[in-house]
């Protein structure tokens, strides 16, 4: 992980600086092409697959799973509580989840 600083910004300055340069605009653009495409796997995501489907995708996407660079580990403690509320689902599912791993060590 690296250090980050967000920043708020009006919506006629981001235009000037997408006009007048040109590198980020192509950064901006992939941005936002990943996230739309992010939105949409999760929608896709919701409608079709159950809660352990959903909560296995949510962790593997945390781990970096199938991207080029090295998984960073996580630091932060991140209860099933946290995660089921990410997912919009009950603890119920997530437990029953982590129990068939504990159990089989797999799913």
């Amino acid at each position: 992980m690296t250090d980050s600083v967000s920043v708020c910004l009006e919506k006629a300055a981001i235009v000037r600086v997408i006009q007048k340069e040109p590198a980020f605009s192509g950064m901006f653009i992939a941005h936002l092409l990943a996230r739309a495409i992010r939105v949409e796997a999760d929608l896709v995501d919701q409608l079709f697959n159950s809660s352990e489907k959903r909560l296995a995708r949510l962790l593997l996407l945390l781990a970096n799973f199938g991207k080029d660079e090295k998984p960073e580990p996580i630091l932060a403690k991140i209860s099933q509580e946290t995660l089921c509320g990410y997912d919009r689902h009950d603890p119920v599912p997530g437990e029953f989840f982590h129990e068939q791993i504990s159990k089989t060590g797999s799913y």
